[in-house]
């Protein structure tokens, strides 16, 4: 064990334990995660090549040899429930997607959602013995968020009671669908829907792709691979393109919409319900954001209480570069956010669950919210995680570009998050247009609930402009309730801010969509307000349940920077809008440096409590026992072109080139 991860582990003031049974949810989620990975990084059948060492084909190889490995384990284990399902996948493939993500995470949950009792007797036991191996086709070359605008075609023909389902176009060849390429023999295909000459929009068909015996295309499909990517090398992303390709009418999944034999259609009782799978998602991207940037940090930290460099005081041993207030001001922001935004990914995950209970007794109410919630937060985490990560890897300095590090790899897996399940400038329009909907219904009259309703504030608080200096400034930054108050008042005043921006574009004569579009950067601005107040409310709600001293004095001063470090980042807004003037700002500065003083002691027991290990870190720079530098050198004695103590190169080209100058 490295002298200095000891020391930094001794100084630590808290039960490390405690903190990680409060990240996992309890003691009992935390004996169980660890008995899951113990049953996998113990299990040789899941040893494996670096895939840094292998090629494309080959990482894609080992991928699917893995995963057929993995659901023959979890049959054996008797593992069900679809979180152990995930977290022992994530184990198998830490952190990196594999060739059955979507078969696993999206086709048998939208089977579950959107399937009747009749189809679930069909399809489902196929599909959960992968004789039927699915993917979810929706994305399309020409069209992705936008699903309204996805070309692909699935026409009602009742003299056969089949479905045809054509691709029209080039742009309409399905493109991106995970395991698409090569692992699938169906998929489910999102269309849009035409019975009796009317097109009745978007509607999911289970589409055979492949002969369920050779694996060969079947007629009328064209389907591959669509070429390597930044990440994602073990994934066989794909296209298909469908010509004439004829199911039967009861293979559209028809647990809410209807088509009759006679092509009669009877819609579903909320448009919105097909959305099920997508809000899943998205809510798991949320806690896939903590994640990311819980590995980053944690191997960042702890690299940086290892690593020497330069010196403070001439003369004296060159110091931690975890000693710089400029590291810990790049790095323990970060890790306050980890916390903050793992807190919200269990709130996250309550409320998905909670509000899907009220669906399935016929409560569609609370459905456009979540839909929002999650459509916002996705976009606001996986943002400021993305840009997270890579503060990491230059934290690390040139060590940090090594794929060693494990941090390249953590970027370009975890970097798609921003643009694939809803590209995140459209997620956030999408929760601007529920806030402007939203504040509409409390200007006239109406009580909003939920996370929205703080809008019913609008007409009490002091949010019509007024001179920042006849505003009375009360905050307290010092104290996490008021900080939650002036978010609260910032987002209140960047919602109604883009609602007047609208306001005043249809005035000028301007059309809605027109007014819409000319106001869209203040609307942004207001879903990131919202997204940050929820942030910061649940960071602060979470401290109320930590019961142990320590550690609630520990979590709340990394509450404190987190709020304290979005104050001085956005500081225009707050100075703006009056709810803090000009030396409380320069107050944030001061208090923000002695918050970074008083977390350095703590850092490192604070990323061991994210209880990541070794193996799944799979970091040189982060390693447990802190042995960073024997490792490295070993970690690139291993490279392929070391195989051999002369390259062919040699004699083929630079040999021959001597006789030639």
């Amino acid at each position: 064990m490295n002298p200095d991860i000891l020391k930094e582990r001794r100084n630590g003031t808290f039960d490390v334990e405690k903190l990680t049974n409060i990240l996992d949810g309890d003691s009992e989620k935390t004996r169980r995660r660890r008995e899951i990975e113990t049953l996998v990084l113990n299990d040789p059948d899941f040893k494996e090549e670096d895939p840094n060492f292998l090629s494309r084909s080959e990482r894609y190889d080992q991928a699917v040899r893995k995963s057929a490995q993995m659901i023959l384990k979890l049959r054996e284990y008797g593992i069900a429930d679809p979180e152990e399902i995930y977290f022992y996948k994530s184990c198998v493939h830490p952190g990196r997607p594999e060739p059955l993500d979507l078969h696993l995470g999206m086709f048998l949950p939208t089977l579950l959602n959107q399937a009747t009792p009749e189809q679930m007797d069909c399809f489902f036991m196929p599909a959960w013995n992968l004789e039927i191996i699915g993917t979810y086709a929706q994305t399309e070359m020409g069209h992705g968020t936008h699903l309204r605008g996805l070309e692909t075609t699935a026409t009602y023909d009742p003299a056969t009671q089949e479905f045809v389902l054509n691709s029209p176009t080039v742009s309409s060849i399905k493109w991106w669908p995970g395991g698409l390429g090569k692992t699938s023999n169906h998929a489910i295909v999102l269309a849009q829907l035409y019975t009796q000459g009317n097109c009745h929009g978007l509607h999911a068909f289970i589409v055979p792709i492949r002969n369920m015996s050779t694996h060969e295309p079947l007629p009328g499909i064209v389907v591959g691979d669509i070429g390597p990517k930044f990440g994602f090398s073990e994934v066989d992303n794909g296209f298909l393109k469908l010509e004439n390709v004829r199911i039967p009418r009861d293979n559209m999944l028809m647990k809410y919409a209807k088509v009759d034999p006679d092509g009669s259609y009877r819609k579903p009782p909320s448009s919105k319900l097909t959305y099920g799978t997508m809000v899943f998602i998205r809510s798991m991207i949320v806690g896939e954001s903590a994640r990311a940037i819980a590995k980053a940090t944690t191997i960042a930290i702890r690299y940086s209480a290892i690593r020497h460099q330069s010196e403070i005081r001439p003369g004296d041993p060159e110091p931690q570069i975890l000693d710089y207030q400029t590291q810990q001001y790049k790095l323990f922001p970060l890790l306050a956010m980890a916390y903050g935004f793992t807190f919200v990914g269990q709130y996250m995950h309550q409320t998905y669950h909670r509000i899907t209970g009220d669906i399935n007794q016929g409560d569609f109410s609370k459905l456009p919210e979540l839909h929002a919630l999650s459509a916002g937060l996705k976009a606001f985490t996986t943002w400021a995680s993305n840009a997270g990560i890579e503060v990491c890897r230059m934290s690390c300095g040139g060590h940090g570009y090594s794929r060693s590090s494990g941090l390249p790899d953590i970027y370009v897996e975890f970097t798609p998050t921003c643009t694939y399940e809803g590209e995140n400038t459209v997620m956030m329009l999408q929760t601007a247009r529920y806030l402007v909907k939203s504040y509409q219904q409390a200007k006239a009259g109406q009580q909003l609930t939920g996370i929205v309703s703080y809008l019913n504030d609008t007409q009490h608080e002091r949010v019509q402009a007024q001179a920042v200096s006849a505003r009375p400034t009360v905050a307290d930054i010092n104290d996490l309730g008021s900080l939650v108050e002036v978010y609260k008042l910032r987002a209140v005043i960047l919602v109604e801010l883009a609602a007047k921006s609208i306001q005043q574009e249809l005035q000028h004569r301007k059309s809605q969509e027109d007014a819409w579009n000319n106001s869209s950067i203040d609307l942004v601005r207001a879903s990131d307000a919202h997204c940050h107040y929820v942030v910061v409310k649940l960071f602060t709600d979470k401290l109320g349940e930590i019961d142990d001293t320590v550690i609630h004095s520990v979590v709340s001063t990394l509450a404190l920077l987190y709020a304290l470090h979005g104050i001085k980042n956005n500081s225009g807004d707050f100075l703006q809008a009056g709810l803090l003037n000009v030396p409380q700002i320069l107050q944030v500065s001061v208090r923000i440096k002695e918050l970074l003083s008083q977390l350095r002691p703590n850092a490192v027991a604070l990323v061991d409590a994210f209880d990541i290990p070794d193996q799944k870190l799979k970091s040189v720079l982060g390693r447990y026992d802190g042995n960073v530098y024997e490792h490295m050198f070993g970690w690139a004695r291993r490279s392929p072109l070391n195989s051999t103590e002369v390259h062919e190169s040699f004699h083929k080209y630079l040999k021959p080139l001597r006789s030639k100058l």
